[in-house]
């Protein structure tokens, strides 16, 4: 609050602020979009494997992210209209919770990203072996260490790093992913020019070859979207720590409402893509809303 009344005092910008109403539509599309594709996973027998749970583990991720967002404008709506103390005992461990569940979601998507982006590279390079790889059971075993260890992250951050609970998953975890995506594609793209002949030798290679490849571009938009929708936001909370008084960034945190949008449009956009890249998922949705014939 200080540093928004001082940011005041230093820069023309305005505060940027997004309609109650929008925001709320947003957070409530995003968060039904991704229960589709829960239901849709769980429903459907023929989606039981380890790629479709990865995307349900990155739905959950989003939605998590989009819960966040909702009660946090709750929280402050609440203390603008007198019913909630910013500097409260409860109001303060309430903000830990979300600060945690807001980390949770951060590290989820990241997580889940990582574990899609390994399994389209084994599908890729190693698809004689992949279901000998990546079994249904150890994708089980991967995604319940994922979240063990997002949950744990999350609750220790906010709970014994309070000052730096935002900033460290985001100056620490942001380059490391860009520095994967770059690292991935360069790999992939040389193994695969190393491996063409070969693969090309093989039967019935070239259908198979396509449904790796769109994986990878399906992995492509993932990551690109992520980026997107996330690195403004990351980028408030960067320079609110380090340059709160500078004028150029109190111009940005300007936008603040903006940014926290942003984050909701990626739960909002992943399952589209679930739905347009995924033949599988579009025909369990028409099941689901169309009649059985």
């Amino acid at each position: 609050e200080n540093v928004s009344d001082f940011s005041l005092n230093i820069t023309d910008c305005t505060q940027v602020v997004v309609p109650e109403e929008v925001f709320f539509t947003v957070a409530a599309v995003g968060i039904l979009e991704n229960l589709l594709v829960l239901i849709a996973v769980v429903r459907n027998k023929n989606l039981h494997l380890p790629m479709y749970f990865f995307i349900c583990s990155l739905a959950v991720s989003d939605m998590l992210g989009s819960l966040y967002k909702t009660l946090e404008n709750i929280f402050i709506i609440l203390c603008k209209m007198g019913y909630l103390t910013r500097r409260g005992d409860f109001e303060k461990k309430l903000d830990d919770a979300m600060d945690s569940m807001f980390i949770l979601s951060l590290l989820g998507s990241i997580f889940s990203l990582l574990a899609i982006a390994a399994d389209r590279y084994i599908t890729i390079f190693y698809a004689l072996r992949y279901h000998n790889i990546m079994t249904l059971r150890r994708a089980l075993v991967i995604l319940a260490i994922i979240w063990t260890f997002c949950a744990g992250s999350s609750i220790a951050i906010a709970l014994f790093s309070y000052e730096a609970a935002t900033v460290i998953p985001f100056t620490i975890l942001f380059p490391l992913m860009m520095f994967f995506i770059l690292c991935l594609y360069v790999h992939m793209f040389l193994l695969a020019r190393s491996h063409a002949k070969k693969i090309a030798s093989l039967p019935t290679t070239t259908a198979h070859q396509r449904t790796n490849m769109k994986g990878a571009i399906t992995l492509t938009i993932f990551l690109g979207v992520f980026l997107c929708c996330w690195a403004p936001f990351v980028l408030h909370i960067l320079l609110a720590r380090f340059c709160p008084h500078n004028p150029y960034c109190a111009c940005y945190m300007s936008i603040f409402h903006v940014n926290g949008t942003l984050i909701m449009c990626n739960a909002i956009i992943d399952p589209m893509i679930f739905a347009f890249r995924s033949p599988e998922l579009r025909s369990t949705f028409k099941k689901m809303f169309c009649c059985p014939r």
